[in-house]
């Protein structure tokens, strides 16, 4: 990628303009930290761009914004421009095209605001982002509130940089996060979800809570989420402290970039603070914080504009997390379709992450891991031995009572019940008749 971008900037400089890389992969480039995408910038306007190369897409040429593609990579150039004034709190109304040093101005951290020359390695830093990558600091360009305005979104890529990179940010940075995060509102919930998404999914994300938390950014993105501030557990299960503690520490014990598994460790306790109560015996208990937490995470996911097969799987997360204690106890059908459900990995690992976070035992996580292990070892799971055909051929109609049929009927082949078709037959007719005789009757 590194060699197609510098390819695009040789061939812009033969054409007399200046290109450097600039942004965030020079940022990272100094850190050591691998980098994913390399950015152009460069005096040429975006016609000059189109005109050099064969395939181009003009992604924001309004703004100077051109995608170059070369060997099927694609590489973003842009023109060093000034913004002229924000109406909407993310869009310049206008921008003049200027040179390097001009345009580092416009940009909205020091540590973002540097140029490499692609050929020689030299940095062009008008903004000192040496010095804050030295002092691992991220302070915003010129006046804080200023940056902020132009783009509220700014503040939650101020938090997000500080939690990846573990750096602080500096404190003229902060005040202005303070004073303006009312204003995080104004951003679409869409931009806000992925800020919050490459957040969580950091392997600090529990720092990042913390962050958003004490900005007062998480009370305006996710207030169900302050509740558990504070919100004491008071039992020797939990001894690391309050619910908000625990599900840091959760996300800090990420292990891979899954948003899905990241989000579920966030909302997986989200309900305990609205279903506390004290009982009988003078302990306080979350009942059913499981359940009541699912529903909330689908009104937060929603509410940040997720896909729905995402809002499933974290749904289902949260909802059965609390199973794990009482799946060695189940029935055999029931704890075999827990244990071999399709997203049963990511489940396992979320008790892992509860269970470290907490008492640190892992011995139910031990044995559910094995008995999976050994499931996966047998021969495929059993199909049914009648299908939604031979249930219509039998006299039912179509509709929501086929599925409860048919996994009954593979619970009773499971459990040993049913060993052959006729079985199944006879079981159908007898647990069903009644339903069937109503049918006909209707």
């Amino acid at each position: 990628m590194r060699e197609t971008a510098t390819q695009v900037a040789r061939t812009l400089r033969a054409a007399g303009f200046e290109a450097l890389f600039a942004g965030g992969c020079v940022r990272d480039r100094l850190l050591g930290r691998p980098v994913n995408d390399y950015d152009v910038a460069t005096s040429a306007t975006p016609d000059e761009v189109q005109a050099h190369f064969a395939k181009t897409v003009a992604v924001g040429a309004a703004f100077g914004v051109v995608l170059v593609v070369e060997d099927g990579v694609e590489v973003e150039v842009a023109t060093f421009r000034e913004d002229l004034g924000y109406a909407d709190g993310r869009h310049p109304e206008a921008v003049r095209f200027t040179d390097a040093k001009e345009d580092a101005r416009r940009r909205d951290f020091t540590v973002n605001g540097m140029f490499e020359d692609p050929e020689t390695g030299e940095i062009l830093d008008f903004v000192d982002g040496r010095a804050d990558l030295a002092r691992r600091c991220i302070r915003a360009i010129g006046d804080p509130r200023a940056r902020f305005r132009e783009d509220r979104l700014r503040m939650l890529r101020a938090v997000r940089f500080a939690t990846v990179l573990d750096f602080t940010i500096d404190p003229d940075t902060r005040a202005a996060v303070d004073a303006e995060a009312e204003h995080i509102r104004d951003v679409s919930a869409e931009r806000i979800r992925d800020e919050l998404t490459k957040l969580l999914v950091s392997g600090r994300g529990g720092r990042g809570l913390g962050l958003l938390l004490d900005t007062g950014l998480l009370a305006r993105v996710l207030p169900e989420a302050v509740a558990m501030h504070r919100c004491e557990h008071y039992t020797p299960f939990h001894p690391e402290g309050d619910v908000m503690t625990h599900t840091r520490m959760l996300l800090d014990d990420l292990r891979e970039a899954d948003p899905a598994l990241a989000w579920a460790a966030l909302l997986h306790d989200i309900a305990k603070p609205v279903t506390v109560h004290w009982t009988d015996r003078g302990r306080r208990s979350f009942a059913r914080h499981a359940a009541v937490g699912a529903e909330m995470s689908v009104e937060i996911l929603e509410r940040l504009r997720f896909p729905r097969k995402f809002i499933e799987q974290v749904e289902s997360l949260v909802a059965q997390h609390m199973t794990f204690p009482t799946v060695s106890d189940m029935r055999t059908a029931r704890q075999r379709r827990f244990l071999l459900q399709e997203d049963f990995t990511r489940h396992l690992e979320l008790h892992r992450m509860d269970c470290e976070a907490c008492h640190r035992d892992l011995r139910i996580h031990q044995w559910a891991r094995e008995e999976r292990a050994r499931l996966d070892a047998e021969p495929p799971p059993i199909q049914p031995f009648l299908s939604g055909g031979d249930l219509i051929a039998m006299g039912f109609r179509p509709g929501p009572l086929f599925r409860e049929m048919l996994e009954a009927l593979k619970d009773a082949q499971l459990t040993g019940d049913v060993a052959d078709r006729a079985q199944a037959d006879a079981f159908i007719r007898a647990r069903y008749g009644a339903a069937l005789a109503k049918e006909n009757e209707a």
